[in-house]
Formats: structure tokens, C-alpha cells, sequence
């Protein structure tokens, strides 16, 4: 898809990934609909922007409420004009524990932002995308969506959800203008853990050398945008997301076993 000219929404753009995605498709010509619930967090983004702020619109929604995300695309509309595109990047994780210490009302919000957030935004902006000579979708799963992670087991279902709906919207809508990507980020040196409220349980912090490793938001920005442009059915973001996959193609139990000894 052509990035330049084209109007994007971008959920989570408040800061990390999604903050540097708007910063990209601006510096790509594209406009923004810069999606977040930290209205400082989207003011944040709006600084960054720098010259290019008339390019951008905040819009402060919480997207596992889906009355505020459906009056989200008249307002997008009524700010720039049309919709072109949408990165459903927003997303929290769980507190390190495993499921079965894990409380509903956290089972649920994680739920309700990763796969039901992103299940509306789609459904809300379908419609729309529908009319463009050419529309995107650009979902965010996760390594963690294909490969098990003990104590993100909620998190990691929620986002196996976001890949299999995603790959079926592909399959949906492959007669049609819209492009559909899905994406799996490997480890991003992002604050996800605080911004979701999660403390990291019985999960080690990282190490200094440890953070030089993961993809930073940048990067991932980067990645994400390349696939989005080339129309990618799938993206593995970050070297551990791909040496993951071939593992996790081969012999899921060893994958799964690789994964939970690195978190010990």
C-alpha cells in the first residue's frame, strides 16, 4: 500500500511502538489518527510530530468500550477527510502469574483490549475502508500469540485470537481493495508492563544486556510499516520472533520447552 497521502489511524499511539509508527507514516507523507486512553500520552505524540502536527488528530478512546470506538471514524472523517488504513497496535499484558493465580477482572481487561479492541476497531472501520480505491488492515498479534509463554497465557491467548481473525479477514477479503496484514513482534524495549498495570510477578526484570537484544520501538515502527507498504500477509518482527517461528513450526513442544527454560 502507498503510505504517502493516505490517512491512517494508529491505536496504542500514545507512546512505545505506536508513537514511533505515527512519527513514521508522517515522515512517509501519510495523515494521522493518533488513537490512545493517555490523553498526556497523545499530547506526548503531538509534540513529537513537530512540523508536521497539522497532519495529526488525538482522539482519546478506550477501545474495549465499543460505543466510543464507534463514534471514532465520523470523527476521524470529519478531521481528514476520508480513512485509508488502520494498525491496530494497542495492547497490555498480565501481571507474571500463572492463570490459575490470575483474577477474572484482569483475564477480562486483557481480553477486552487485545482481541475484543481490536475486533471492533475492525468491524467499526470495515465499512469504510470498503469505499477506498485501495484500504488497509495492519493487525499487531505477537510471538507470544503462536508460541506459549508461561505466565502471559491469558495475554498469549488474546493474542492467538487477533492472529487467527486476522488471517481469516485476509482470507475474506481477498477479492476486495483491502490488504490485510498481521504482525508478530518479538521483544521490543517498550513499557508495556508498567502501562498495563503489571508487575512483573515472578518474571526477572531484564538485564542492561539484556534490553541491548530487543528490537527497539524504532525498529519495530520500522518493520511494521515496511510490511504494511509491501501488503505482507504475515510479519515476524525481531530476530527472536523468526528463529521462534522456524522452531515452533518444527517441534512445538521444544519450542514451548525453550521458551519456559529462558524464563526460569
Amino acid at each position: 500500500m502507498q503510505i504517502s497521502n493516505k490517512v491512517f489511524v494508529v491505536t496504542g499511539a500514545g507512546g512505545g511502538i505506536g508513537r514511533e509508527l505515527v512519527l513514521n507514516l508522517l515522515s512517509k507523507g501519510a495523515s494521522v489518527a493518533a488513537v490512545d486512553l493517555n490523553l498526556d500520552a497523545l499530547n506526548g505524540t503531538y509534540e513529537a510530530a513537530g512540523e508536521k502536527k497539522e497532519k495529526v488528530s488525538l482522539h482519546q478512546v478506550n477501545l474495549s468500550e465499543r460505543m466510543e470506538v464507534e463514534a471514532l471514524p465520523q470523527q476521524v472523517i470529519d478531521f481528514h477527510g476520508a480513512v485509508d488504513a488502520i494498525i491496530n497496535n494497542a495492547g497490555i499484558i498480565q501481571p507474571f502469574i500463572p492463570v490459575h493465580e490470575l483474577d477474572y477482572e484482569k483475564i477480562k481487561l486483557v481480553m477486552d483490549v487485545n482481541f475484543y479492541g481490536t475486533l471492533y476497531m475492525v468491524k467499526t472501520f470495515l465499512p469504510h475502508l470498503l469505499e477506498r480505491p485501495e484500504a488497509h488492515i495492519t493487525n499487531i498479534s505477537s510471538m507470544g500469540g503462536f508460541l506459549p509463554v508461561p505466565g502471559q497465557s491469558i495475554y498469549g491467548a488474546s493474542k492467538a485470537a487477533v492472529k487467527l481473525m486476522t488471517e481469516g479477514l485476509h482470507s475474506e477479503l481477498k477479492d476486495t481493495n483491502v490488504n490485510v496484514t498481521v504482525v508478530f513482534p518479538g521483544g521490543v524495549g517498550t513499557d508495556i508492563t508498567k502501562n498495563s498495570g503489571a508487575d512483573s510477578g515472578k518474571k526477572k526484570e531484564a538485564t542492561p544486556e539484556q534490553m541491548k537484544k530487543l528490537l527497539t520501538p524504532k525498529e519495530a515502527a520500522e518493520i511494521i510499516i515496511k510490511g504494511t507498504e509491501d501488503n505482507q500477509y504475515r510479519v515476524l518482527a525481531g530476530k527472536d520472533a523468526k528463529l521462534m517461528d522456524r522452531i515452533y513450526r518444527l517441534n512445538p513442544k521444544k519450542a514451548a520447552a525453550l521458551i519456559a527454560e529462558k524464563l526460569k
